[in-house]
């Protein structure tokens, strides 16, 4: 299903079958399901296309979420470059306990930055399936979302003028400030929030991982996390005050600090290199429900948030963008509405499993330093549960590989 349009920065009345708000994971993946079947549509994107192919996000793909992108033609350069991760290591009173997921489960997690896959998903969308797609838009606002004739507007970044794109479906996948989430009317929405209560100090070392899985350590100072990036590149975490100045953490200070809570006998110490990247990241969750208004659908970040505790908020929108992709190409093509109707309840029943998860996790990691001897103790029970009972570790590895959720 073809339509023509004029070129975006003409001045003239565009129509769209859709228009895509936000260019991250979600919305990209959107377009590129849609433009796969011949759907026209438009991404707008207030950002660069530079910027967002840049911007350092999650790095950590289920499997799953891998092969609905290779179902889709979009993980090629992914399966031929990514990381496959089958272990993870929990460091707790001074002791290194290795949990095999992949062969307790025979499933993996890869790992691939987020601006990779974004560059990825651009290149695809634009310049293979030719797809319409504005960056640096400015001032995007959505009417009409109630009516079978919804519109989108923005100022064009050259030349100032207003422009105003005619649709039938908003995919709204913009983020948790972005202007698709804002236009739900407030007497309608009821967000969910939860609020952890703890910071987390984000890093990027320029330093190789110091093991070959992804570390946790569960320590009475506080959590730390070690999450390799690439061979010369580690993400690394620390649990600070919520709301902390990062400068509050010079060099030394992270360094010494990682040394400890990830220390174990047997081990060597970390590889430190060079911190280019230092920011606080205030730990919570939410969800919007309804995820729809008339003909606008959430995706992704502008519908929940998860922490990057269990490492879910990608897969959470790549699984939003393929139920979304679908329904909307099924409607656009044989008439076919059921995926939307089912669309926002078949997003929720994953986002609420991961959302518990995420609940579930963050004791494990941040129980051992609250100050309170008996969440402690508990805290290290249930850890050592993972590792004496096959019950309890099936369990966890189901969830931390997302294979529980089905579609």
């Amino acid at each position: 299903m073809t339509h023509a349009f004029p070129p975006a920065d003409s001045g003239a009345p565009q129509r769209f079958p859709v228009v895509v708000v936000g260019a991250g994971p979600a919305g990209l993946t959107v377009g590129n399901i849609l433009r796969a079947a011949s759907v026209d549509c438009l991404v707008l994107e207030t950002e660069t296309r530079e910027f967002i192919e840049q911007r350092p996000r999650a790095g950590v793909i289920e499997e799953w979420a891998v092969r609905g992108l290779e179902k889709r033609g979009l993980a090629r350069n992914l399966l031929d470059s990514a990381e496959l991760h089958t272990a993870c290591e929990f460091r707790f009173v001074g002791e290194r306990y290795r949990f095999p997921y992949g062969e307790l489960t025979g499933s993996h997690h890869f790992v691939y930055p987020q601006p990779l896959l974004v560059t990825d998903l651009v290149r695809e969308y634009a310049d293979v399936r030719g797809g319409r797609i504005r960056f640096g838009v400015r001032d995007v606002r959505v009417q009409d979302l109630g009516t079978d004739r919804p519109s989108v507007s923005y100022t064009c970044p050259e030349t100032g003028e207003r422009h105003v794109v005619h649709c039938d479906f908003v995919a709204g996948c913009d983020g948790a400030r972005g202007v698709t989430r804002a236009s739900l009317p407030p007497e309608r929405v009821r967000i969910a929030r939860h609020d952890y209560g703890i910071g987390w100090l984000a890093l990027l070392a320029e330093a190789p991982p110091s093991a070959d899985c992804v570390l946790f350590g569960c320590h009475a100072r506080g959590f730390a996390g070690q999450m390799p990036r690439s061979p010369q590149v580690t993400r690394y975490y620390l649990q600070c005050p919520p709301g902390d100045d990062p400068e509050n953490w010079p060099h030394e200070r992270v360094w010494s600090e990682l040394q400890e809570r990830l220390g174990a006998a047997g081990v060597p110490p970390l590889t430190e290199g060079r911190l280019i990247e230092k920011r606080v990241l205030d730990m919570h969750d939410y969800v919007v429900e309804p995820m729809v208004h008339g003909r606008l659908y959430l995706a992704g970040d502008a519908a929940h948030l998860v922490a990057p505790i269990a490492a879910k908020g990608m897969n959470l929108a790549l699984h939003d963008a393929f139920l979304l992709g679908d329904a909307l190409v099924a409607r656009l093509t044989t008439g076919d509405g059921s995926g939307l109707d089912g669309y926002a309840q078949a997003c929720l029943r994953r986002v609420w499993d991961y959302q518990e998860f995420s609940q579930w996790l963050s004791e494990v990691y941040h129980g051992t330093a609250a100050g309170d001897p008996f969440r402690a103790g508990t805290t290290l029970a249930r850890l050592r549960r993972l590792f004496t009972s096959p019950a309890a570790a099936a369990a966890f590895a189901e969830q931390y590989l997302g294979t529980a959720a089905r579609h």
